[in-house]
């Protein structure tokens, strides 16, 4: 296969950005930024306090509303992330909806939340996931998308397997500045060095981490990336992580959206359609259903890889 055109570069996103702003911004510029934290072990009255004051901080329109104009809900809870809508109801009487994501603790040893903030910004400006609004502490404000997340039966109804397909050779297509390197193999190594390390105060925990024959890992790692230097295989700006829950729909309007671009790095494009495979197994790892979804996966697979016209 060919190399693909890029339909968005950084001067491209750097301009439509200034476009927007009236020439006066960059897009580092038009971002805000509080010194705030909130912290996600509080209860949630308490945290809810905290968000208000946050938004107030960072977005001055709402700086004077009464605490009463506010209503925070938890949309979902994860590992990595707790996600809470908020709703404001703004002087005029319009009801406006952001998403505050409150990263979990100890998240920057697996994630790099400055990489992470660096692509958003111009994927959010190329039509990928929610619009930044704001960054924090400990976590960002995003526009709000009203869209329910997708199970692992729906991204095997041939509809959304294309427009799935479709959608991530669009986003394989978008610039992001810095190195191009790919990140698989540094990350990997990074995971590995940590894993490596680790001591438990449980006994019974640290007895099974024994177990794990690290060395015989390393050399797996190291013949599979000696293997992937001889493939020459296409890097492109992946998003890593494509599961079920980081891809949204909204039925009323038939558009899917990408979310959740934490894991988003430049990488072997290649690695980004398998890992996508994989989550067609589902969080029961069922891949009874990766394999009867062959003939889905192939079509998948000829889509995103197919040249621009």
């Amino acid at each position: 296969m060919g190399a693909t055109r890029k339909i968005w570069t950084a001067m491209d996103i750097e301009a439509n950005q200034a476009k927007q702003n009236n020439g006066n911004s960059t897009v580092d510029d038009s971002i805000p930024h509080s010194a705030l934290s909130v912290d996600t072990a509080l209860s949630f009255p308490l945290m809810v306090s905290c968000v208000i004051e946050l938004c107030k901080d960072l977005f001055g329109k709402w700086a004077k509303l009464d605490d009463s104009c506010f209503s925070v809900e938890t949309v979902s809870g994860g590992i990595t992330n707790l996600l809470l809508k908020v709703s404001v109801k703004e002087e005029n009487g319009d009801d406006v909806y952001v998403t505050v994501r409150l990263y979990g603790p100890n998240t920057e040893y697996v994630i790099n939340r400055e990489r992470e903030l660096q692509a958003i910004k111009y994927l959010s400006a190329a039509g990928f996931g929610a619009k930044l609004l704001g960054v924090f502490e400990n976590g960002m404000v995003q526009s709000f998308i009203n869209a329910r997340t997708l199970t692992s039966s729906d991204m095997r109804k041939p509809k959304l397997v294309a427009e799935i397909a479709k959608q991530l050779r669009r986003f394989h297509q978008v610039e992001i500045p810095g190195s191009k390197e790919p990140q698989l193999w540094v990350d990997i190594l990074k995971f590995f060095e940590k894993a490596s390390a680790l001591q438990f105060e449980d006994i019974d925990k640290q007895m099974i981490y024994e177990t794990i024959l690290f060395e015989e890992v390393h050399k797996e790692v190291t013949q599979l990336k000696e293997l992937t230097g001889l493939l020459n295989a296409p890097v492109v700006f992946a998003h890593n992580d494509l599961l079920s829950g980081n891809l949204m729909l909204n039925d009323e309007h038939d558009k899917l959206y990408f979310i959740d671009f934490e894991y988003g790095s430049y990488n072997y494009r290649g690695f980004d359609i398998g890992n996508h495979f994989n989550e067609y197994a589902g969080y029961d790892c069922d891949y009874s259903l990766y394999a009867s979804s062959i003939v889905s996966a192939l079509q998948f697979f000829s889509c995103v890889t197919m040249m621009n016209s």
